[in-house]
């Protein structure tokens, strides 16, 4: 069965609905609402909807939002920003809502001597008052100092002064400093320490990870412990589990290897567990109270993969996210008092029922025999695929992984007649440590054929033809879609690289610059998928497609944004020089003002256009 598809701009805006948040007594909602560009920031009563307040934020990337208590909204946004010496990050950076006037006000308007960076963020109860919790660097040293902000008289005060090496803290709902980290990042030394006192802190537990240093969350169900994502000891996976005030490991109240915890929202003590599954998510819960508000909603959501999003003080209101076959994704406020479930906003309410592609859950054996679970998302209306064109869309990372729920690029691609296959390549995260170290080293070599494996897999299978494939990646992904290109001949009749690696070696000198020293956990991250011993690792030339593209063996598109932090522009520059002297075919595209994410809808929507339009010249799909 045929389905007309919508326009492409429509995969391509900003979802028009997202970062719905309740207030604690669960009578008010916040969330951003998107028209092309400019997002603002609403705020409703519930039930009813009636309009409380907002605020227009224009064109700026908001990150988050957090209640100050029932008067007052923290939204914190994120832009690049250069530091002195030309160092150019993406920075978090934080607006006051007053709903009683509808002000907008910068968190920094009364710091002088900082960056205006948000490194962390809490809200507390300090001196019977809510409080905005923050640490900063300082403008001369670069230390971090912790803050507290006062929403209705914006002062800060200094909670502790500037202190060399320190990381992140966990905060209580009243005000207390439960923790700190500390990290060095030459050696990898890194401190859990707790306070003995105003000032005084002492280290109860310490390790050396050079990779993957063990990250806080949040206060443990006794408030004794910190939850902390670690090994405890060399070799082991870094799970979650309860570090003690005392120093000691003591298990989490959940079985298995969650993928996030979750915290009451008035207590701010752990009470749940969320497990990142093939299907969806699955949540555990400690407190009576919440999983009986969870086992009602799983009921009202069978089917639609139901994610909890944010719940009022008695966790008697939530707000769920939801989608499912015929659906492109919704928010949904539910009230279990009242006996209702009502839908708040949806992602893409101009994608229908039948235009949302169906998504099919698959696993292949690489060929050492490796399982290689994915998702094949098919053309809508196809229910018995049969020698389909299939797009390569492999994620970035690499150590992050796919999940089954709506994408709006892969949907976008599906929506134009192509099978979309997105596997999870060995070095994938939150799929086993077996899965993610079998990764290690093989960056261009087996993570690469991985995905090519499963072409020819789904070629077996008669569901894609083998002769009409592409590849189309972002990041990591950009990286494989290049070497696609570059280092297997004969398996894709073209490529789109969207902010991808093209030099291994000129990324981890650029990294090196930008931290000031080779040693960083950036790098040592980067040359243990690269396999690389160094900056200085010529064997790294030889899975570079830059230094490969007298190889290329099909047209590549370009595609990259100016505002890149994280890889940045002249990774792709480089390989457009590179095709150019090779006398290979390739287009270039510069996105003015994108960054790593593709945040805006124009410049996103213009990445759409470009690679629609690239492939169905090059793999027309029809």
């Amino acid at each position: 069965m045929s389905i007309t598809p919508p326009p492409l701009e429509v995969y391509g805006r900003l979802p028009a609905y997202e970062l719905s948040v309740l207030s604690a007594a669960g009578d008010r909602v916040a969330h951003v609402v998107t028209q092309g560009e400019v997002r603002a920031v609403l705020v409703n009563t519930l039930p009813g909807g009636e309009l409380v307040g907002g605020a227009r934020v224009g064109e700026v990337k908001i990150r988050d939002l957090a209640w100050v208590g029932p008067d007052h909204l923290l939204i914190i946004t994120s832009a690049a920003m250069e530091y002195p010496g030309g160092l150019e990050v993406e920075v978090a950076q934080g607006e006051v809502l007053d709903l009683a006037n509808n002000s907008l006000r910068s968190v920094f308007q009364n710091l002088s001597d900082v960056y205006r960076n948000m490194l962390s963020v809490h809200v507390a109860q300090i001196d019977g008052k809510p409080q905005i919790v923050f640490e900063a660097q300082n403008d001369d040293t670069y230390q971090i100092a912790l803050y507290a902000l006062d929403p209705v008289t914006m002062r800060s005060r200094v909670l502790e002064r500037n202190q060399p090496n320190t990381r992140s803290y966990v905060v209580t709902p009243d005000g207390r400093r439960l923790a700190r980290a500390n990290y060095r990042q030459n050696d990898g030394l890194w401190q859990f320490q707790v306070e003995q006192g105003p000032g005084a802190w002492r280290t109860v537990w310490s390790t050396t990870a050079l990779v993957d240093p063990p990250v806080m969350g949040g206060e443990g169900p006794e408030g004794d412990t910190v939850a902390v994502l670690a090994s405890p000891v060399a070799g082991a996976p870094a799970i979650w589990r309860l570090l003690g005030l005392d120093g000691v490991w003591r298990p989490l109240p959940f079985e298995g290897d969650p993928s996030s915890l979750l915290y009451h929202p008035r207590t701010g003590r752990l009470i749940g567990a969320a497990y990142r599954e093939a299907e969806g998510w699955r949540y555990e819960f400690s407190d009576p109270g919440a999983a009986r508000t969870w086992r009602s909603i799983e009921r009202a959501f069978q089917g639609r993969d139901p994610q909890l999003v944010s719940w009022s003080d008695d966790l008697r209101k939530t707000m769920v996210f939801s989608w499912g076959p015929t659906d492109a994704g919704a928010y949904h406020f539910v009230d279990l008092d009242a006996g209702r479930a009502d839908v708040l906003g949806e992602q893409y309410p101009d994608i229908g029922p039948d235009q949302v592609a169906e998504i099919r859950t698959i696993a292949y054996e690489a060929a050492d025999g490796m399982s290689i679970p994915g998702y094949l998302t098919l053309p809508p209306g196809v229910t018995e695929p049969r020698g389909l064109p299939l797009v390569v869309f492999p994620h970035g990372g690499p150590a992050v992984r796919d999940e089954k729920q709506f994408d709006w690029w892969a949907q976008a691609m599906a929506s134009r007649g192509y099978a979309v296959l997105q596997p999870n390549f060995r070095g994938s995260s939150g799929l086993g440590l077996d899965h993610l170290e079998a990764g290690y080293g093989e960056w261009g070599r087996k993570m690469q054929t991985d995905l090519s494996d499963g072409v020819r897999w789904l070629a077996e299978q008669g569901i894609v033809d083998p002769a009409r494939v592409c590849i189309v990646g972002a990041s990591y992904g950009g990286y494989a879609a290049l070497a696609g290109a570059t280092m297997e001949s004969g398996v894709y009749r073209c490529a789109v690289s969207v902010a991808g690696v093209s030099d291994l070696r000129a990324m981890l000198r650029w990294t090196a610059d930008r931290m000031g020293r080779s040693n960083n956990a950036a790098n040592r991250y980067w040359n243990r998928f690269m396999g690389a011993e160094g900056v200085g690792d010529r064997s790294l030339d030889q899975r570079s497609p830059a230094q490969l593209a007298d190889r290329a063996a099909a047209p590549i598109l370009l595609i990259h944004g100016r505002d890149d932090t994280v890889v940045p522009y002249s990774q792709t520059s480089t390989m457009a020089s590179a095709l150019r002297r090779a006398g290979k075919s390739y287009q270039l595209v510069e996105l003015e003002g994108e960054d790593h994410w593709l945040s805006r809808a124009e410049t996103r929507q213009r990445m759409l256009t470009e690679t629609i339009a690239f492939l169905e010249t090059h793999n027309p799909a029809n």
